[in-house]
């Protein structure tokens, strides 16, 4: 029962947060960290025992699986796996809950124990989602997520926290039901087919309809999973979600919850409607490269700091859209370190762009500048984040984007070159960023304190993470390499002649 731990054991925690949080504010903190801490060891077990390239079975293509009969009436099951993929996932949710709890330390002064139990209900949440094959569970997953992320915006964000929330929820909502409405036509297509009605992903992998059905379908999920992603044009909720939410809030947003549309297209749009995404692939990829130069334009206009992070993951995200629609093995293993990559890199950039804010309460950097003189650790920090965003080789971003890069050229090289351009933008709002904050003259005469030993004990973690899948991403790699091939054979061998 593992894996109903690593969703158990958040959820117990978010609850004794918010019992605990009446004693005092300490409480809700160190409970929220033990908890994901714990996740965490849990994930490194089942990592240190995972067996990588080597094949589990003849018949079973789960590293761990848990199944067990629920609403059998209708064909609902408590069905949770783990493969390689979801198992990079996850531990990179339990390694972000704990930087999110973290970045949440001194800011979060306000009901600290409510703060927390969101917190920790997001991320079981998101962990549900990763390790969900039952269609009807995992949609329960995906809608608990939304909620308590809505209430991290609405009750502890900055000035316009009302707008952005709702209008985050507004548009993965929309989304979600559209999705909900795919599930249960896949559900009933399959049940008039076989007799057998059922929301097991593994039932209804192969299961046949008319090509313009498919495709409508395909859609239905798609909207959910491209409003999470984001890409465009269902990116705009983003910049402002991201701009009021908290630094922890921001963390998980981009750390994971974008992340969550990325697996979806991966495991579930397209195994179930190979055709259909053979059909849209080369709309997708336009989308994908669209996105990655569209978000390192807006990136570079903008004054506010936190917002012009957002946009970076409209572009870097361009890339994980890119390289899953060319369905090579090259791309789609640069997708998952892509994906890692940003988890760990932008949420830094949050972590690090909120603890500015709490020092001089603006995130103008028009107000800002000379910094470096005064906070040498952050701006070091930032820098080595800053780099690693626009592809520094050595760097995880590096690798994952070559890797999607080389991967879709045998698809489209004219895509591959634009995409690439992208990257030339993004070297100069990364290095402007750092020039406007650290570098020049003092604007307003800021006198700030450096990061503290709390902070840069989080940094010196997110930078190893950053170096170990620069300059030594084969553990990953491999955990990855198996769960994808038998993807790809999936869809291989659905797909219309």
């Amino acid at each position: 029962m593992i894996l109903a731990l690593l969703i158990l054991i958040p959820s117990v925690a978010g609850a004794l947060a918010w019992f605990f949080g009446r004693m005092g504010n300490r409480w809700p903190r160190w409970i929220s960290l033990i908890a994901f801490g714990i996740d965490l060891l849990l994930v490194l077990l089942l990592w240190a025992n995972y067996p990588g390239e080597v094949d589990f079975t003849a018949n079973r293509a789960w590293f761990v699986e848990v199944q067990a009969p629920w609403i059998t009436s209708l064909g609902i099951g408590f069905h949770l796996a783990i493969d390689g993929i979801s198992l990079l996932l996850v531990m990179l949710s339990c390694f972000l809950g704990i930087m999110a709890t973290i970045a949440s330390w001194t800011e979060i002064q306000e009901r600290v124990g409510l703060f927390h139990f969101n917190l920790t209900w997001t991320v079981a949440g998101i962990i549900g989602v990763f390790l969900a094959l039952d269609l009807f569970l995992f949609y329960f997953f995906w809608e608990l997520m939304l909620v308590p992320m809505y209430f991290l915006i609405a009750l502890w964000g900055h000035e316009n926290r009302t707008y952005a929330s709702v209008k985050f929820f507004l548009f993965t909502q929309a989304g979600g039901l559209l999705m909900l409405l795919g599930i249960l036509a896949i559900y009933f297509i399959h049940g008039s087919q076989t007799g057998t009605y059922t929301f097991d992903y593994s039932e209804l992998l192969g299961t046949r309809m008319n090509p313009n059905t498919a495709l409508l379908l395909m859609l239905a999920f798609l909207a959910a999973f491209l409003v999470k992603l984001p890409a465009l044009p269902f990116h705009t909720w983003l910049p402002d979600a991201h701009t009021e939410a908290p630094t922890g809030g921001s963390v998980i947003l981009a750390g994971l919850l974008l992340k969550t549309g990325a697996y979806g297209i991966l495991r579930f749009a397209v195994p179930l409607f190979p055709g259909a995404a053979l059909q849209i692939a080369p709309w997708a990829m336009v989308a994908g490269v669209v996105g990655i130069v569209y978000g390192a334009v807006l990136a570079f206009a903008q004054t506010d700091l936190k917002r012009l992070v957002a946009y970076t993951s409209v572009s870097h995200m361009g890339f994980v859209l890119l390289g899953i629609f060319a369905w090579k093995e090259l791309a789609l293993l640069g997708v998952i370190i892509q994906i890692l990559c940003h988890g760990v890199g932008t949420g830094a950039l949050f972590m690090l762009v909120g603890s500015l804010q709490e020092r001089v309460h603006t995130r103008d950097t028009q107000r800002m500048g000379g910094l470096w003189g005064i906070a040498p650790r952050m701006g070091g920090a930032m820098l080595f984040f800053a780099l690693a965003s626009l592809g520094l080789p050595g760097m995880g971003n590096f690798v994952g984007e070559f890797l999607i890069l080389f991967g879709t050229y045998s698809v489209s090289a004219l895509l591959t070159a634009v995409a690439a351009g992208g990257l030339i933008v993004s070297t100069i709002y990364a290095l402007w960023m750092i020039q406007r904050v650290f570098y020049g003259p003092k604007k307003e005469g800021w006198k700030i304190s450096d990061l503290s030993l709390r902070e840069m004990a989080a940094m010196t973690a997110m930078i190893l993470g950053i170096l170990w899948l620069g300059l030594y991403p084969r553990p990953f790699i491999d955990t990855a390499r198996h769960s994808l091939d038998q993807i790809q054979n999936v869809v291989e061998s659905m797909r219309a002649p």
